[in-house]
């Protein structure tokens, strides 16, 4: 009887504009799920239906369907080094998923999916594909004109990276809080 009492004469929770986390977790997780198996399917049907090299128009000249295998990073750069990708794209998984537990933004647990997802799914190339474990070479296939020929990985790591800044310009934390200026003082003799 008396915690039915207590109960009663707590004060209600403040109610929040904010997602729970339970359903920031699921967004999480969607978009990384999404971005992960939108990515491997695409690389599936790229060494399936075409061969390394292989140019196809799409939407000439804009866009084109260009088969390559890259061992370096954008725009062919660290060729030599690709177990160094491995390791980083390792770590900026496992750090991504430390900070999931502090979401408090929708726009964070989109970013964050996207990121883990893209990360992902260069990390499974990098691991699994020739020519041995960790130092594979990504599938890339998307050719734009006058850019480096990417794949679905790298749009949903750039796609991230890009709603990261815009949220920090804004003063969006990972928490969902924001963060305002202060006020400027006016300076002038009174």
């Amino acid at each position: 009887m008396t915690d039915d009492l207590a109960a009663d004469a707590a004060p209600p929770a403040p109610s929040s504009s904010r997602p729970g986390k339970r359903l920031l977790l699921s967004l999480f997780a969607g978009f990384a799920v999404f971005a992960y198996a939108f990515d491997q399917l695409t690389k599936i049907w790229v060494t399936t239906t075409m061969v390394e090299g292989e140019r196809i128009p799409v939407l000439p000249p804009l866009l084109h369907w260009y088969f390559i295998r890259n061992s370096g990073a954008a725009f062919s750069i660290g060729e030599n080094v690709t177990w160094v990708f491995s390791i980083i794209m390792a770590g900026v998984s496992i750090a991504i998923l430390f900070q999931v537990r502090k979401l408090g933004s929708a726009w964070w647990a989109l970013a964050l999916g996207l990121l883990l997802g893209g990360a992902l799914g260069n990390l499974t190339d990098r691991l699994f594909r020739e020519p041995s474990f960790a130092m594979g070479h990504v599938v890339d296939f998307i050719q734009l004109p006058n850019f480096a020929i990417f794949n679905i990985a790298d749009s949903a790591v750039v796609s991230a990276v890009s709603i990261i800044c815009i949220l920090t310009l804004r003063g969006i934390s990972l928490d969902g809080s924001r963060h305002v200026a202060p006020p400027k003082e006016k300076s002038g003799n009174a």
